[in-house]
């Protein structure tokens, strides 16, 4: 096996850990404040034609701000449906995958590109180039972004208030914490932060957009976060471990031999099927004691 397929899997590795990870870390924020998101994929790929948009109308830099704007948008419709209107939460999160199935594709259909929108090359975010390839700035935003978090969470004031409001809501009020305005504002946050992995799906890593760009990375981006246990740091490893599953089913479906023995669709497989596995084996892990349940003040 030559070291160029090597350092390829490497790099296809760490590019396709950047948006497991980056929604993953976005669903701990809004997952320790008691909101549980589960249209994680609808915002990628919502995020994902918003964004190239953006990045074609004025440049990569316009592309990113508006992936992230379109998840805030989409996390505070989220989050004010299920804290002030006292949605159910899973619900909302199935609607938002619903309505971004359809704005995508007729989005698609609006540009004149019913299954495919290809990104300009100079409107894509520009790559760092080292001896061995060039990558992404989005890689080392999702290494560093989980240690933020983390202190976030577990050294300051306001990553208490989190905590907080999302084990004990009633005893939060109590004391004088705004339960819903922190879980609002902690989804939406999140929900940004998938729109930003969306954003980096069209403007960056792959540069199109289709219909299916997401691929179900939001749902793996929510194993990822039952693998963590809420531990910022584990979504790390998590985003790596399903990025390197990902990549390594489009490498071995390139492999000479493999492609013509084994169909594609069975290698395909292979993420999804390793994310079951991963969850089956974890079992039950603790979240926080008032996750998806809306507050009322008595």
């Amino acid at each position: 096996m030559s070291s160029a397929y090597l350092w390829g899997l490497l790099f296809f590795s760490l590019h396709a850990m950047v948006p497991i990870t980056l929604a993953a870390v976005g669903e701990v924020i809004g997952e320790t404040a008691g909101l549980f998101n589960i249209g994680l994929e609808g915002i990628m790929l919502t995020a994902a034609l918003t964004g190239a948009l953006g990045a074609t109308q004025g440049g990569w830099p316009l592309g990113l701000l508006v992936g992230l704007a379109t998840g805030l948008l989409i996390g505070l419709i989220f989050g004010l449906i299920s804290t002030y209107a006292k949605g159910d939460q899973l619900i909302v999160g199935i609607g938002v995958n619903l309505f971004a199935l359809g704005f995508v594709a007729f989005g698609l259909t609006l540009l004149g590109s019913p299954g495919f929108y290809i990104v300009p090359a100079a409107s894509r975010l520009p790559k760092i180039h080292t001896a061995v390839g060039n990558l992404s700035p989005l890689v080392l935003v999702a290494v560093i972004l989980p240690f933020l978090v983390y202190w976030l969470l577990n050294y300051t004031q306001l990553g208490l208030k989190l905590k907080a409001v999302g084990e004990q809501p009633a005893a939060a009020d109590v004391a004088g914490l705004r339960v819903n305005a922190l879980r609002l504002g902690a989804t939406a946050c999140g929900a940004a932060l998938a729109g930003l992995a969306g954003a980096y799906l069209s403007i960056d890593w792959l540069g199109s957009v289709t219909k299916e760009i997401s691929a179900g990375r939001g749902f793996i981006a929510l194993a990822t976060v039952v693998f963590a246990g809420l531990n910022p740091l584990l979504t790390l490893l998590g985003g790596i471990i399903f990025g390197f599953f990902d990549s390594l089913a489009t490498w071995v479906a390139n492999i000479p031999g493999v492609k013509e023995a084994v169909p594609w669709q069975m290698i395909s497989m292979l993420p999804y099927v390793v994310t079951l596995l991963v969850v089956a084996v974890i079992g039950r892990v603790h979240f926080p004691s008032a996750l998806g349940k809306p507050y009322s003040r008595e």
